[in-house]
């Protein structure tokens, strides 16, 4: 399971331009799931080589009836949520009698913790971090969150207490075959569609949101293919989350997302295309999980309903037309049964395997058609091509000033990827790499024609 890090501290210390660095997203967009909650945002971050997940939670007062309020709504269930807690203080403003009393409950808690003071650009860190010492909770990290100051050094010091990885196994125990993920916000029908799929009562599905605790996972055999379907817990607004038994809801969904091959989204067509509904997808889609759309309870509506609801779909999730989409009644079982092959597909799709002749052939071809844009006047040269993983599909181009390519243009090649390669659910990621300079660290080098040159000169004063 990816390890879970939780962001904590008083109000503007920079946790939300500490969030959006580690998950490498300029406003959290693909991390922020609003309605779910309006101060937690849990993302995906990536530390070194390791992936995990981050929660960014409220700014924390200090005082004891608002602390212990926040720490029992928001906070408390971030810091359980999690394997670390960053503790954010600001090292401008210096220590806080709020920032003595958050570090005093945080230890309570029993976590490990990390106390990281932000802000210390343009001043003395030593100095900033020194009258930190006294929270007690050993050695301060300095940062500047909004300029990527310390932040090597800070992934260092969280790796390092990050419980320690366990070795990927070809399979998780109790999961065959395609792992398939069932998601979606509370009763839209996700466990009652796993029971149409199943053809019995697998699963408790009650008409009632937050039925289902926990990921569940179902060893299930179709025409002769396993998969395992996983169940997981609605994701739902903060307000409705009373009891205590859900609030670990959100991180097993991502967690589940995260080991799976194929994401069933399921929407509800009476609701339409909520905010949980695309931000939730969003994360689908940025851990690289194929994806089959299924809009429920499409039974009893009326033509023109259906033709709203259509609408709707194509205008918030216009960028998912790569996807299958499915209208159907898992009450019912109308049209439940043709999902499974869009499933198939997807899986095909996130696990295909190219040749680095094909890649490179579709690399040149897409550079034919629309080359990339100059820089300093100079062409970005990309020469090949070859694949670095599978789910998703992952294809390596090499040239030159790879890192100059423009976002833009690197949807492009992926979109041209998915495109050739026929692949049908996926996203496609691109990684560009570049070749190394035969000069590099030599001090004015020579071309190959004022080689010959020196040499003839040479030849000239030794006669």
């Amino acid at each position: 399971m990816q390890p879970v890090i939780a962001l904590v501290g008083r109000p503007n210390v920079g946790k939300s331009t500490l969030f959006n660095r580690l998950t490498r997203s300029r406003d959290a967009l693909v991390a922020n799931l609003p309605g779910l909650t309006r101060d937690r945002q849990y993302g995906l971050g990536r530390l070194g080589e390791r992936s995990c997940l981050i929660i960014d939670t409220g700014g924390l007062t200090g005082e004891e009836h608002v602390l212990d309020e926040a720490m029992a709504r928001q906070t408390l269930r971030a810091v359980d949520e999690a394997d670390l807690v960053l503790l954010l203080v600001d090292g401008r403003a210096g220590m806080t009698a709020a920032d003595e009393q958050i570090a005093q409950r945080l230890r309570q808690l029993g976590k490990p913790l990390l106390l990281v003071v932000n802000k210390t650009d343009g001043i003395d860190s030593e100095s900033a971090c020194a009258e930190f010492h006294a929270l007690g909770l050993g050695e301060p990290q300095p940062i500047a969150a909004s300029h990527g100051r310390g932040m090597r050094q800070l992934t260092e010091s969280v790796l390092a207490r990050l419980p320690a990885e366990e070795p990927e196994a070809t399979e998780t125990p109790g999961e065959v075959g395609i792992k398939v993920a069932v998601v979606g916000r509370p009763n839209v029908g996700k466990s009652t569609l796993i029971n149409r799929i199943l053809g019995e009562e697998r699963l408790v599905a009650f008409d009632q949101p937050g039925t289902t605790r926990d990921a569940v996972a179902v060893p299930f055999e179709r025409d002769g293919v396993h998969y395992t379907l996983v169940d997981t817990a609605g994701l739902r607004r903060r307000g409705k989350v009373i009891e205590t038994v859900e609030k670990f809801s959100v991180v097993k969904t991502l967690q589940a997302i995260e080991r799976t091959h194929v994401v069933i989204l399921v929407l509800d067509a009476r609701q339409g295309v909520a905010d949980q509904d695309a931000a939730l997808l969003g994360l689908v889609l940025d851990s690289g999980r194929a994806v089959v759309v299924a809009i429920n309870k499409w039974d009893g509506l009326t033509p023109a309903e259906r033709d709203e609801v259509k609408r709707v779909f194509d205008y918030r999730l216009g960028f998912l037309d790569f996807a299958d989409i499915h209208f159907i009644s898992a009450l019912h079982g109308s049209g439940v049964g043709k999902l499974f092959a869009s499933v198939d597909r997807a899986y095909a799709s996130t696990t295909i395997d190219c040749k680095a002749s094909q890649l490179t052939e579709i690399l040149q071809q897409a550079v034919q058609q629309h080359a990339p844009p100059l820089v300093n006047g100079r062409r970005i040269k990309l020469r090949y091509a070859h694949q670095g993983g599978r789910n998703p599909p992952i294809v390596v181009i090499h040239g030159n000033q790879t890192d100059s390519v423009p976002g833009s243009y690197r949807r492009y090649l992926a979109n041209t990827y998915r495109k050739a390669l026929q692949l049908t659910g996926t996203p496609v990621r691109i990684e560009f790499r570049a070749g190394k300079n035969p000069f590099e660290g030599r001090k004015n080098p020579l071309t190959a024609r004022q080689q010959a040159h020196r040499k003839r000169l040479l030849r000239h004063v030794k006669k």
